[in-house]
């Protein structure tokens, strides 16, 4: 029996225009996401990787075509609607973590809860929660730049998940990480899959990072290609 699917994209083309000109970003292109798998999404720069995880988390709509995610038809709703959407479904992981450095580690991770109808109590707990997850429990009082990158990361898996959204999308989570921090955060990213059953979608040009995941796809000016494909691009 087949996995029911977290994400579902159906022939989307995604143009923008500069200068009066037209540039073509995604071209045609329909991908399925399994509830709880990891995907690594590769490819040159400019091959679409971030438009599509853009489009995936509901920050863009697609110029033509149809994105379900977490059952919800996303690529027909409101910006209001999609801000809504996204607070509850999707967490975000980022290269460069985008933590405020005035905050804690705790109140850093609670931001994303004064978006929800929560009490202050309900909010610490959920974000000590997440913390302890990712294995932060003795840092909560500490400020980013008490905290090493690998650290700082995590704090961002923290935030990422602290709703409990059903669908993370991570660009490029490692690339701002040594070896030894990058292991450990791609390690702490299967844990989410299998314990907690998250689908993971991650742009990575590492292809150390892609190893871990479930599935790798190459994007290629704006298609999905064999990753055979790309070495003789």
């Amino acid at each position: 029996m087949s996995k029911a699917l977290s994400v579902e994209v159906r022939d989307v083309h995604k143009f923008f225009t500069r200068g009066g000109e037209r540039l073509d970003v995604l071209n045609g292109l329909s991908l399925d996401v399994p509830q709880q798998e990891f995907l690594a999404l590769m490819g040159p720069s400019g091959s679409g990787k971030t438009t599509l995880l853009n489009l995936i988390a509901g920050l863009d709509t697609p110029s033509s075509g149809e994105i379900q995610v977490a059952g919800a038809v996303i690529s027909q709703m409101s910006e209001a609607a999609l801000a809504t959407w996204r607070t509850r479904n999707i967490g975000f992981v980022f290269q460069f973590y985008h933590l405020l450095p005035v905050l804690s580690a705790l109140e850093n991770v609670e931001l994303p809860l004064l978006l929800l109808p929560l009490s202050a109590k309900q909010r610490r707990e959920q974000a000590l929660n997440a913390l302890d997850i990712v294995g932060l429990a003795d840092r909560v009082h500490h400020r980013p730049g008490q905290l090493s990158g690998g650290q700082q990361q995590r704090v961002g898996i923290a935030r990422a998940i602290v709703t409990d959204p059903a669908i993370i999308v991570a660009d490029e989570p490692t690339g701002d990480l040594d070896a030894k921090s990058a292991e450990a955060i791609l390690e702490l990213l299967v844990q989410l899959k299998s314990s907690l059953g998250k689908s993971i979608v991650m742009v990575t040009h590492d292809p150390r990072a892609a190893q871990r995941a479930d599935r790798t796809l190459h994007l290629d000016k704006g298609r999905l290609v064999e990753s055979g494909m790309l070495e003789h691009a």
